[in-house]
């Protein structure tokens, strides 16, 4: 069963897709670090960012409109990094019920939340023009810890794994008239009243991890008696052309001149 919208890869004919996924792969983590590293209030270096991010979107052909929806996903996790603005030593911005707001943990609140909103983008972006076999074969191109790389390919298959169980019980239920009847004037309810189906909800919950527990026994142990070992063998990948090496210098030169400039806007 597939279950496409558990996989973010969108094929395009674009130049982003068509970059090596090393190359990728590595301008991705090295624009995340540079982002990261910019000091706290470089709006002006954080505004270049943004826009060396849309001209990636808009040469990758996935729509600037559908990944900045998509980037907003970073927005209600950015909220663990509010105390900030009651924490952060500095002359007090306003009050509220006594508690001192002070305008250096504002200003370093909105830096941590659109520095995560634009390293996001990036993230999209390279998982939406790489496919996941890509993705593994450049971490394993790279050099990464072989049990990282086969954590993160089991983890991604496990996932299909939970949803196939989780639409079989869906199925299940379905069958045994747990569903709602939104036909006729009066809508009824079968299967028990709300809470009941709460219960029931909560037991299909359990059940579905201990399920899908056991079928990732089944298929791990089916792997290992073909041979698996942890490593997942593949063919060697090809070398990288001349001319994506100088796609990757460029934008390693881009990623450091950016860092430079937020540090010296911020007088570091």
């Amino acid at each position: 069963m597939h279950f496409h919208f558990l996989d973010p890869y969108l094929p395009r004919d674009s130049a982003i897709h068509a970059l090596d996924p090393r190359i990728k792969l590595m301008l991705a983590i090295g624009f995340i670090l540079c982002v990261a590293l910019m000091p706290s209030g470089a709006w002006m270096a954080y505004a270049l960012a943004f826009a060396l991010m849309l001209a990636v979107i808009l040469f990758s052909d996935l729509g600037v409109i559908a990944v900045l929806k998509k980037s907003a996903l970073a927005l209600p996790f950015v909220l663990a990094a509010l105390p900030l603005i009651f924490t952060a030593g500095g002359p007090a911005l306003a009050t509220i019920g006594g508690v001192a707001i002070s305008a250096s943990g504002v200003a370093r609140f909105v830096s941590i939340a659109v520095k995560s909103w634009v390293s996001l983008q990036m993230a999209i972006v390279l998982a939406s023009s790489t496919s996941f076999p890509d993705l593994l074969l450049a971490m394993r191109g790279l050099h990464f810890p072989r049990i990282f790389v086969s954590i993160f390919g089991l983890m991604w298959r496990y996932l299909f794994v939970l949803a196939d169980e989780a639409l079989r019980m869906m199925r299940a239920r379905a069958a045994r008239s747990g569903e709602l009847e939104r036909s006729g004037p009066a809508r009824s309810s079968y299967g028990g009243s709300l809470a009941w189906r709460a219960r029931v909800t909560g037991g299909m919950a359990g059940s579905l991890f201990l399920r899908a527990i056991e079928r990732g026994d089944r298929i791990y142990l089916a792997m290992a008696s073909r041979g698996y070992d942890g490593e997942i063998r593949a063919f060697p990948l090809p070398r990288i052309p001349p001319d994506q090496w100088l796609v990757f210098g460029m934008g390693l030169v881009a990623l450091v001149l950016l860092l430079l400039v937020a540090l010296l806007l911020s007088g570091v």
